[in-house]
């Protein structure tokens, strides 16, 4: 078979719709994931931290003191800014365990309805 028919073929099966809708929907879901890190849990984290603000957390590899990470950024100093990762991996570790849930009750349904067949 060749190049141009396997691509008609994924094409038309529907596959590149379910593809582009599964982009479309985990960019929404993205959006989401990050206002709940953003808006509702790391203002808890920082009030159980004393106020800490993981978002503007960095260290300045030129020895120098910076008020802030835009301070930083804004004397083109090089930085380490470990609480934009921090926040990353929080955002990171919901999406995986959100995919997890959904993955898991699918294959439950399946195993629901193969048991059904058998």
């Amino acid at each position: 078979m060749g190049m141009m028919q396997e691509f008609r073929d994924f094409a038309v099966k529907g596959n590149a719709i379910d593809l582009a809708v599964g982009v479309v929907i985990g960019a929404a879901f993205g959006k989401i994931v990050n206002s709940i890190v953003n808006d509702m849990l790391m203002p808890i984290v920082g009030f159980l931290t004393g106020g800490v603000d993981f978002k503007g957390r960095f260290l300045a590899l030129d020895g120098k003191q910076y008020e802030s990470l835009e301070k930083a950024l804004e004397a083109k100093a090089p930085v380490l800014g470990y609480g934009n990762l921090l926040q990353s991996l929080l955002e990171f570790v919901i999406v995986a365990f959100a995919i997890f849930l959904m993955v898991r009750s699918i294959n439950r349904m399946r195993a629901a309805g193969e048991a059904k067949k058998s």
